[in-house]
Formats: structure tokens, sequence, C-alpha cells
């Protein structure tokens, strides 16, 4: 599944390219809005919530929100214009909006839904302070993600951390690189854990990973191939700060807590 970063990214791309035009033509390859229409209506912009994306719209008035998740496989694509999807994708596509501009479609998204905008609290009101929130101030964020995690002290590290309702934005890659950053291990108990800067640390390199200058969801600062990462990915392999293998716990099929989990015996307790 994306992370936050990853999602903060096709959010600005989206935003960059459809923000100002005027729909031509829409298609919702998905049963609950196969005939929703949103030719002539105005694109707003595209936000990201946590690893949601949020596309508004100005149609005749009224305003609506596209609201899209990717999921494990979902994708945007955005072209040109008088450019068309590949034949071997057209099958994927869930959404299509021809504009005055450039196209963009929607591949294999996991979540579709039209709204009404003021009704955007249904779809992302349950999340947990956005890690990428560009407006409120970052220790607002991080004081209400740590108040989240500290309300379910016995919880598992990696399992809070992942629990969108807490804090939105990490994915299992960040969250198995902070746990071995901070030298915790991803089972110990959450309120066992100095969470202040563990979430202020997540802070920082999501929004580096999204910053031009950035290399994106890289944590060693080593972008040659597998060297990318500390532990993420790497099980069985020498840790590339001590040297010991780095040990990984399957997951559990429909066990939410127990997600595919890498760490460094000796550099994590």
């Amino acid at each position: 599944m994306p992370e936050g970063d990853s999602v903060y990214r096709v959010a600005r791309t989206l935003d960059a390219r459809l923000r100002g035009t005027t729909v031509r033509a829409s298609d919702f390859r998905v049963p609950q809005h196969a005939t929703a229409d949103l030719a002539g209506a105005r694109v707003l912009g595209t936000s990201p919530r946590g690893k949601h994306l949020l596309t508004r719209f100005d149609l005749d008035g009224d305003a609506l929100t596209l609201h899209t998740h990717l999921r494990m496989d979902g994708s945007w694509t955005v072209l040109a214009p008088g450019k068309v999807l590949p034949r071997h994708l057209q099958p994927d596509v869930r959404v299509l909006l021809r504009t005055d501009g450039p196209s963009a479609a929607g591949l294999k998204l996991g979540v579709v839904e039209l709204l009404p905008t003021a009704d955007e609290h249904t779809v992302v009101g349950h999340l947990g302070p956005d890690l990428l929130d560009a407006v409120a101030p970052v220790d607002e964020v991080v004081a209400a993600a740590v108040r989240n995690l500290a309300a379910d002290p016995q919880r598992p590290l990696a399992a809070a951390l992942l629990d969108q309702r807490n804090l939105a934005g990490l994915g299992n890659l960040w969250v198995n690189e902070l746990c071995f950053l901070r030298g915790h291990l991803p089972t110990r108990p959450a309120g066992e854990v100095p969470l202040g800067p563990l979430v202020r640390l997540a802070v920082k390199l999501l929004r580096f990973s999204t910053s031009p200058r950035g290399a994106h969801q890289v944590t060693t600062g080593d972008t040659r191939p597998g060297r990318q990462h500390w532990v993420y990915g790497r099980a069985g392999q020498p840790c590339l700060r001590c040297g010991t293998p780095v040990e990984v716990s399957a997951e559990v099929p429909g066990d939410p807590e127990r997600r595919r989990t890498w760490w460094c015996p000796h550099c994590q307790r």
C-alpha cells in the first residue's frame, strides 16, 4: 500500500496539472457512480489527507469531492492533451476525467466515491492528525498524535503507528524504519516508548521525502540498490549499522495487528 508521502506526491501532481481546468467528459467505471457526470465542472484542486485523495469540483455552484484511495495497487496518471492510455491499461481504469487541458485516469483504485464537499468528514473524519498537514503547526500535529498513541499503552508499537486513526500517513515501510532509527522493537508496548521524539522524527522524514531535495523513501541516505533502507525488506541480510542479520516476522492474513515486520535484534530493544 502506498505510504502517505507517495500519496502526497500524487496529489501534488494532480493539483498542478488539473487545477483550474474544466471537465469536458467524465467516466466512472464503478457501479456506485456509473451514471455520474462531471462535464462542465471546474477543477478546484486535489488535497491529500493521510493516504486519501480529495479532488474538489465546482459544478454549476455545487461543491463536489471525488474521494479516492489507492489501496494496494491503485494509481493516478495524467495524460497530455490528445494522449490516451495504452490499450493494455484500459481494463484497469476506474475513473477517467477529460478536461480542456490534460486528462487524468485513476487505475485499480480501491475506493471511488463522489460526494458533496460538505460531507468530506464522512470519509476522512476518522483519521488522526496528518503528518504532512501543510497548515497545522508541527507541534500541534505531534501532540495530537502522541495523545492518540498513548491512549492504548499496551498496544504493540508498530500496530499503533500503522493505525490511521492515531496518525495519518505512515505505512509499513516508514513504521519499520522509524522503529529502527529510534532503537525500539516493533512489538514493544507503545506506552514504554518516548512517543514525542518518535512522532517528530516521522514528521521530519515524511516531509523530507516529499521535498524537491529529498530522496523519496530513502532512510539511510544511500540511494544504491539494497542500501536505501535499514531493515525494511532486508530479512537475513546484515544490519547496515552493526552487521547482525535482520530478522522478519511474517504477516498474519486478516490480522491488521500482525503485518510483516523487520528489525535488528541488536540495535532494537
